[in-house]
């Protein structure tokens, strides 16, 4: 079992949706998935459906009170272990408890039998929640915007990286992945570029298909299920496949 943080403080940088929809597409691929949502927001879980759980089926009381996951929610073809605005709470009260930030990693280790690779959605912050998602994985995997705001923000994930080093000594970024890429765009060409310069190992670029994303995520459905063989799932696809490369995720059989 491989577990993997998509993981950037800087908002809006497509964690939820490649979250999202890498996922389901390794579920496609004959993978048993886990998803699991650690942002009180609980984008990626709406956008698979799920909406109103209550806080016992959320990471809250292994996060709290070192319990075990909860049973998760089958999403087309995949798991998750959702969110709510009630896992807010966990902020503050896992501060108070000695080694609490080694919970869910302690507790993942339960279903390494059960799953070949966890995907953990990390909130846009560098609180608590973002330190337990980060200390359960073996990697991170960074979006990062084609933006000024993406390339402002490398410095903090470096610096975060080095701190969770300490209680993970093990933990690598395994990609980088340029987000809302718009060839069209000088500023866009020219943060890609920087961010070659300075970032290793590199994705391909992901270009934003707003109306297909939009939908995809108004119909609470990934990629690719609502817009199959689209150009925007092909690009989910390229993704998935450089995850799977750069974790070395072995890929089984795609299920019809």
């Amino acid at each position: 079992m491989i577990v993997v943080t998509f993981f950037n403080h800087v908002g809006g940088a497509g964690k939820s949706s490649l979250t999202r929809d890498v996922g389901h597409t390794f579920g496609t691929w004959g993978l048993r998935t886990l998803l699991i949502d650690l942002d009180p927001q609980a984008n990626l879980s709406s956008w698979l459906g799920v909406r109103g759980v209550p806080l016992e089926r959320t990471v809250h009381d292994t996060a709290v009170d070192d319990r075990p996951l909860p049973q998760p929610y089958p999403v087309y073809g995949v798991d998750l272990i959702p969110s709510s605005i009630g896992l807010a709470l966990a902020e503050a009260r896992v501060l108070g408890v000695t080694g609490a930030q080694m919970h869910l990693r302690t507790h993942l280790q339960d279903l390494k039998d059960h799953y070949d690779v966890v995907l953990i959605d990390s909130p846009p912050s560098l609180g608590q929640l973002s330190v337990l998602g980060a200390i359960a994985a073996d990697h991170l995997v960074v979006p990062v915007p084609t933006r000024e705001k993406g390339i402002n923000g490398i410095e903090g994930v470096l610096h975060a990286l080095k701190s969770y080093r300490k209680l993970n000594p093990t933990l690598s970024v395994a990609l980088f992945i340029p987000t809302l890429y718009d060839r069209r765009q000088l500023h866009d060409k020219e943060a890609y570029t920087s961010m070659e310069q300075q970032l290793s190992p590199l994705a391909s670029p992901m270009p934003y298909r707003a109306a297909t994303w939009n939908d995809s995520t108004s119909a609470q459905q990934p990629v690719g299920v609502y817009a199959a063989g689209s150009e925007a799932h092909q690009h989910v696809l390229t993704a998935a496949r450089e995850i799977a490369q750069a974790i070395g995720l072995k890929i089984g059989v795609p299920r019809g």
